[in-house]
């Protein structure tokens, strides 16, 4: 075997070959990895968001948006009186009567944004567990709670949204109580505002859903079963993990899209490599003949030539998770229902590498196959 230190130094003997292999492989390995992060961060927003023990009951026909939801306003009390299985805490049903309310958030400078409201009560917390006031108190009349990352689904600067500042929602001024976290979930991107206040602004006399959580899963036959024994309230029965899957499902298209477009830039970059490494190698025939002379066998010399191309990618491979660390690590990124935090993770990294490794066998193998497949007579004389 040829020793490692050839393919080393033969790596810099052309620097701006080595700049465009190391520039390029770092291109794509840095558009997977984001790709993967990007992938991963709203699918497993998306999953988390719901809980098999919680169920919503939603007006028939808005399966797939709550927002377009009509139910009565007292079909909360109906609900934990007719369902059995509904979790109690210190006597109180978790039942929770929501208003899922889309408009625009002004902030005192102007500056406005598009964003979630929820319109809710303190029985919320029961039903949505994971919510947590990291500062303030939750609303009252008048006031809203925004989630830690609302600021960025909202397009707001965060310092306009901290505790005591005012904001209008639909002309009306209302002052900020507190700021929650639900990790890991898209209620991290909403602002919560009294159930009453909701009522008022959006101009309705009717909620957009019930969430009831169940002692156990299992439970979610009662619900089912209540929805289509009460015709008249015209009403559909949904787990909110199936309801958050289905969302999951319809950003399915803009997810795979994301892996096209690597892709293509992938491809792109592998037969650039193979001009590339084509031409590199065709410049050293009579080298890499010289080396079979001398007693190295052709698979040497050929896994030789592997491993410039390899080294050359994995160089790009740390470049690119360096970019990635820097620029992309615990960034977030809005979407239309929320907002998710991209992570670096382990996996994301194990993409990257594989990517990179892949780049630099496909990249080679080609051109070095090509190179070596004169004989060596005809390669010592060219």
């Amino acid at each position: 075997m040829l020793p490692l230190s050839y393919a080393l130094r033969n790596l810099f003997r052309d620097k701006s070959r080595l700049i465009q292999t190391v520039g390029g492989s770092a291109l794509v390995v840095l558009l997977i990895m984001a790709a993967t992060a990007l992938n991963g961060g709203m699918a497993g927003v998306l999953s988390a968001s719901g809980s098999p023990r919680n169920a919503i009951l939603i007006g028939t026909g808005s399966e797939e948006s709550i927002q377009r939801s009509e139910v009565a306003a007292q079909l909360g009390g109906i609900a934990e009186a007719g369902i059995p299985g509904v979790l109690s805490a210190l006597g109180t049903p978790a039942a929770s009567t929501e208003i899922h309310y889309m408009s625009f958030l002004e902030a005192k400078d102007g500056t406005r944004g598009q964003g979630l409201f929820r319109g809710v009560t303190l029985r919320a917390l029961l039903v949505h567990p994971e919510v947590r006031l990291l500062e303030g108190t939750f609303p009252g009349a008048g006031e809203v709670m925004v989630g830690r990352l609302a600021w960025r689904k909202l397009g707001i600067a965060e310092e306009k949204l901290q505790v005591g500042s005012v904001v209008k929602l639909d002309g009306s001024e209302m002052r900020i109580s507190g700021i929650f976290a639900a990790p890991g979930t898209v209620m991290e991107s909403e602002v919560w505002a009294v159930l009453g206040d909701l009522y008022m602004l959006a101009q309705r006399d009717t909620a957009s859903c019930v969430v009831l959580r169940m002692e156990e899963a299992k439970d979610f036959s009662e619900v089912e079963l209540f929805s289509q024994q009460r015709l008249d309230l015209e009403l559909t029965a949904l787990r909110e993990s199936d309801y958050y899957s289905a969302l999951g499902a319809f950003y399915r298209p803009l997810r795979v899209m994301t892996w096209i477009t690597a892709g293509l830039v992938a491809a792109g970059a592998i037969f650039g490599g193979f001009n590339t490494l084509y031409a590199a190698f065709a410049s050293r025939i009579r080298e890499l003949a010289t080396l079979q002379a001398i007693g190295f066998g052709r698979g040497a010399v050929f896994f030789s030539l592997v491993q410039e191309s390899v080294i050359a990618c994995l160089a790009g491979t740390l470049l690119a998770s360096v970019i990635a660390l820097v620029f992309l690590d615990g960034r977030t990124i809005p979407f239309s229902i929320g907002a998710f935090t991209v992570s670096i993770s382990p996996q994301v990294a194990i993409a990257g590498l594989g990517t990179g490794i892949l780049l630099g066998v496909l990249g080679a193998v080609p051109p070095a196959i090509r190179c070596l497949k004169p004989s060596l007579p005809k390669a010592l004389r060219s």
